[in-house]
């Protein structure tokens, strides 16, 4: 599977990608990188990427031609991969559809994914229109651009990479689906408080553990907390 990231901060990736998952991956040659400058296709002298809005408006708003020539090139040193419907294109904006499990496992499905990062004030749409397959948001928030987001969909896709993750079961279960301890079984906090371990994770008894996981899979019990934390 290869990513083919869009960006006008191409060095912002290097340390994440050469340290995490994602990075191990690469070492073993199943996943890759491409990693893409946009102002590589920006018009000479000023290789600008980005223009006043239409119809006014703050900020600046990245241009669609540099973009289509970046994700062109794209396709073509992609070739075949590309045509036969191996290739899907991606625009990450806060405006696009919720980023799931299901859109990473769907995802994983293609052998080329082309993540396009937004910045300024946005993108022009007719990038959405024409150009992307879809657009993707990763939260109801606005970050400063789409590289954040560009790896979030690239691990959470390319977890479904065989050989990706260590253990197969890693897959099926979200990470951080349910509640997870180790030691200490009993931590003394201060004041005289003790935090306990469920007993049922002490029993030894694995099918009561999976149904306690099971029971517990997914749920947000945290909420907002207030007062005083240690952590």
């Amino acid at each position: 599977m290869v990513f083919h990231i869009l960006t006008i901060f191409p060095h912002s990736f290097a340390s994440y990608l050469g340290t995490s998952l994602l990075g191990r991956a690469a070492e073993k040659g199943l996943v890759k990188f491409d990693i893409v400058d946009i102002r590589d296709f920006a018009d000479e002298p000023h290789k600008n990427v980005d223009d006043s809005p239409y119809g006014g408006g703050p900020g600046m708003v990245m241009m669609v031609e540099p973009i289509y020539r970046a994700v062109e090139s794209v396709r073509r040193e992609a070739g075949s991969a590309a045509s036969s419907g191996g290739m899907r294109v991606v625009l990450l904006s806060p405006r696009g559809e919720q980023f799931t499990q299901d859109t990473a496992r769907r995802l994983a499905g293609y052998g080329n994914i082309v993540l396009i990062c937004g910045r300024y004030e946005g993108v022009d749409e007719r990038v959405a229109e024409h150009i992307a397959d879809e657009v993707v948001s990763i939260g109801p928030y606005v970050l400063s651009g789409g590289e954040l987001p560009a790896m979030v969909v690239a691990e959470a896709a390319a977890r479904y990479v065989p050989g990706v993750l260590g253990r197969s079961e890693s897959l099926e279960d979200i990470s951080g689906s349910y509640p997870q301890y180790t030691r200490p079984a009993v931590f003394k906090a201060g004041g005289g408080e003790e935090w306990k371990v469920p007993d049922v994770l002490l029993s030894g008894d694995h099918k009561a553990v999976d149904e306690w996981r099971k029971a517990h899979n997914n749920k947000t019990h945290y909420g907002n907390r207030s007062g005083n934390r240690t952590n």
